[in-house]
């Protein structure tokens, strides 16, 4: 069962870094640690990102195309280090929210137990008991 999720507003100040009330916690766990978190990591980056996106279509001079490829570019750069930070930004969020560090990680872990031990065990048949 899917714990309560925050309203848009509660959503949107989470994206941006701000806390959530403890009631949410543990929709902040689940955030941090279902099947879809990197997706959602980066969807939170994307709207952090969109935020300054607005001002430079808007005010800034020059052609549109240029505008919009520089808009581009920098979505670019920002999901690569969103990329290269999530592990770490994930983490801080749940930590936020009250959980131990590395609470994230465990329950991602936890979550594909089952798929990790039939792997391990595949592995084992196949290549510690000399089959073939």
């Amino acid at each position: 069962m899917t714990p309560k999720r925050p309203g848009p507003l509660r959503w949107l100040w989470y994206a941006f870094g701000g806390g959530l009330p403890a009631r949410y916690r543990a929709w902040v766990l689940h955030d941090a640690s279902c099947d879809t978190w990197m997706l959602r990591h980066f969807i939170r980056a994307f709207v952090q990102m969109s935020l300054g996106a607005v001002p430079v279509v808007l005010l800034v001079p020059g052609p549109l195309w240029i505008r919009l490829a520089a808009i581009l570019l920098g979505w670019l750069v920002g999901l690569q280090y969103a990329m290269y930070f999530v592990d770490g930004s994930v983490e801080r969020r749940v930590r936020r929210a009250g959980y131990p560090p590395g609470a994230a990680q465990a329950a991602r872990d936890e979550l594909h137990a089952d798929e990790r031990a039939a792997a391990a065990a595949r592995y084992a048949a196949r290549y510690r008991s000399g089959g073939t």
